[in-house]
């Protein structure tokens, strides 16, 4: 077999024997008669097996983000909804774990027609299902593989509880055939620092034991390669490691041009304490499965240690990025056809104004007790009207520094008059891709449209950036695109002022700064603005 093409989600390289993840239980034959009070309660023991399973791995979880990945799933698995689905099967005549089956089969086709985030969350509710239908039958759901020896993961997708235990010093890397940029599977094998490709086609037919090499940026797959090989990919990547490992200090160009490198956190555990500071805090940990808000001491409590840890630093704090297509049980919202284009981010205070004045109130008693440098930003802002009034609320809530997520299209064709009221944007590129192509995040058929080398897309950032430099304030980037060493120069040749990004992502791009001058990067985003493609705006730095 030849060389393979995926997505590359995680950078590095590594080499190894692949090992497949094993499927699920398969659902038996149903019985012919049940009884239905026994069904039911067994259906509600698979639940609690469950939930307890995930709490379990989210509490034993090395980093915020897997155990808020998990934790989200926890609330997923005891929806009442989904017991009263599976209820209702039973009634039909359906045993336990084909009643989860029918049940999740309905939350599943919910999700797709919903799109945006949710449609995002399709391989986690695959995941819950296999785990209730096995809970229910009284097996285990098979682990990862266990070879005795360090190896390349290869799977149909990977499942948050799969991805967040990986040692990366025995899974080498990871091949799935499905998942997309955005997946949980990408997400985790970034913030583990572990190289990753997801849709990569043909990867089920390698048999295990066979030797293959990744590379998690170009998405390269060489299956077929020799130990010798294989031992001089992982040497490379092993002294690469141990180079940036040992890289300190300040972003700066090669001329001493300085950028910001920031760390993205959901909580105090993410933090590193060589990190100059914080560019992106997510505060929906805090709020996930939950019945009602976290209280006004508790969030004073949580951001404070976040801050405390970051005296003199500074840390800019996203308010709640939730809403209908990230569903919180607290928020009641009512259900909407279209959750991307909905009740999101900074709009969920257009029908719930309380949480974001309580939370405001918290992030500001949080900076009064300690010396951080604290930013605040909302997300899924469109207009220079919201912008202005969300600067507003910050200001009478004693905060100094207010700013605003540019996530919209619309956003960032107006960024010189949204930045007539706050003090800074921060670029999200994700969901900035999604809302520019019209491609959901999670569609690897469009993940081409999702590629944040389109030109388009860099467009959209030099507005902003020109925007900023006209206005005198900063404009940052805090999409993973960010992490791109090549990417990252292209950013600052634009007029970018910070990068934020998982911090083990930061020595490469402090390493790719300092190897070239500020002239050099603003020739490299005069080529990628000039270019048709992506293959094009590539070749402009890498060619």
């Amino acid at each position: 077999m030849g060389e393979l093409r995926g997505i590359g989600v995680s950078p590095g390289r590594a080499a190894g024997p692949v090992h497949r993840l094993a499927p699920p239980p398969p659902l038996p034959p149903a019985p012919a008669v049940i009884d239905a009070d026994a069904e039911r309660a067994r259906a509600r023991a698979a639940v609690a097996a469950v939930c307890a399973d995930l709490t379990r791995r989210a509490d034993l979880a090395s980093d915020a983000t897997a155990a808020e990945v998990l934790r989200a799933q926890v609330l997923m698995a005891g929806d009442e909804m989904l017991l009263e689905a599976v209820d209702a099967a039973v009634d039909g005549g359906a045993d336990a774990p084909h009643a989860f089956a029918a049940a999740l089969a309905e939350h599943r086709a919910a999700f797709e027609a919903a799109g945006g985030y949710l449609a995002e969350r399709v391989s986690d509710l695959d995941d819950i299902r296999d785990r209730l239908v096995a809970a229910s039958l009284g097996l285990s759901m098979p682990g990862v593989p266990s070879p005795g020896h360090p190896f390349i993961l290869v799977a149909r997708d990977l499942a948050p509880a799969d991805t967040a235990g990986l040692d990366p010093a025995v899974v080498l890397g990871l091949i799935t055939e499905e998942g997309g940029p955005t997946s949980h599977t990408a997400i985790l094998a970034r913030t583990l620092g572990i190289p990753a490709v997801v849709r990569c086609g043909s990867i089920l037919e390698i048999s295990d034991g066979v030797l293959v090499s990744l590379d998690g940026s170009s998405g390269a797959v060489a299956p077929g390669i020799s130990e010798l090989s294989a031992q001089a990919v992982n040497d490379a990547q092993r002294e690469l490691l141990a180079r940036r490992s040992a890289s300190t200090g300040p972003g700066a160009t090669a001329d001493g041009h300085p950028v910001a490198l920031l760390a993205n956190i959901g909580s105090a555990r993410d933090l590193a304490p060589s990190v100059e500071g914080v560019g992106l805090f997510r505060t929906e940990l805090l709020y996930l499965d939950r019945t009602e808000p976290p209280a006004f001491a508790e969030q004073v409590a949580a951001y404070q240690e976040v801050f405390a840890a970051l005296p003199g630093r500074k840390v800019v704090v996203r308010t709640l990025d939730a809403g209908a297509d990230k569903p919180l049980p607290f928020l009641r919202l009512a259900d909407e056809p279209n959750p991307a284009l909905g009740i999101r981010g900074l709009r969920v205070a257009r029908t719930i104004p309380s949480v974001l004045d309580t939370q405001l109130s918290a992030i500001a008693a949080a900076a009064a007790a300690t010396s951080a440098d604290v930013w605040v930003m909302a997300p899924m802002v469109a207009t220079a009207g919201e912008a202005a009034a969300f600067a507003a609320s910050c200001r009478e809530h004693g905060l100094r520094t207010a700013g605003v997520m540019i996530e919209v299209p619309a956003a960032a064709l107006r960024a010189g008059a949204v930045l007539r009221d706050v003090d800074f944007l921060s670029i999200g590129t994700n969901d900035l891709s999604q809302y520019t192509f019209a491609a959901d995040r999670m569609c690897g058929d469009l993940a081409d449209l999702l590629d944040p080398w389109q030109p388009a897309l860099i467009s959209l950032i030099a507005a902003c950036a020109a925007a900023g430099r006209e206005a005198g304030k900063p404009v940052g980037v805090c999409g993973e695109s960010a992490a791109d060493p090549d990417f990252a120069l292209v950013l600052v040749g634009l007029g970018i002022t910070s990068l934020s990004m998982a911090a083990r992502s930061i020595p490469a791009v402090r390493e790719a700064l300092a190897a070239h001058t500020y002239d050099e990067c603003v020739q490299f985003a005069k080529a990628a603005l000039a270019a048709d493609t992506p293959t094009g705006a590539r070749a402009a730095v890498r060619p």
